[in-house]
């Protein structure tokens, strides 16, 4: 598909080379909407610390234990977290696969924003996720 005329053929060239391939480009997509929700965010970051109980998790985040089980099964599904029982405890821990290092890389990228990003970023508006609005699973 041709958009225009191109100008710098070798630019090109090496921009088409650093894309996705297609099921590549989909895993790329599942990794980044888990981090649509401040929420699942939270959870990441609580879980680059330490392996937590899922009632620990939601006192962490100071979300309701509901609202905490659904952005966990969200995490589950995309690879991010695992489980593991303990008793009748389920704990959580973020995975070991390349999911869980991207939202951590991510998450951790975060911190190292300046405060004019900051502010840019504020002034951005963001509406809350369709699962989030839907479900009221931002309110505590």
């Amino acid at each position: 598909m041709e958009t225009g005329r191109v100008r710098d053929h070798s630019a090109v060239a090496r921009a088409k080379a650093r894309m996705l391939e297609p099921r590549s480009a989909r895993a790329a997509q599942r990794v980044l909407t888990c981090l649509c929700d401040p929420t699942r965010l939270k959870i990441v970051r609580a879980l680059q610390a330490t392996e937590l109980a899922a009632g620990d998790i939601a006192a962490v985040i100071e979300r309701s234990r509901s609202a905490t089980s659904q952005h966990l099964r969200i995490l589950r599904d995309a690879d991010a977290v695992r489980s593991r029982r303990q008793g009748n405890v389920v704990r959580y821990s973020l995975s070991d696969d390349m999911t869980a290092e991207v939202l951590s890389a991510m998450s951790s990228a975060f911190d190292r924003l300046t405060t004019p990003q900051r502010r840019r970023l504020a002034c951005l508006s963001v509406p809350p996720t369709a699962t989030s609005k839907n479900k009221g699973m931002d309110r505590p």
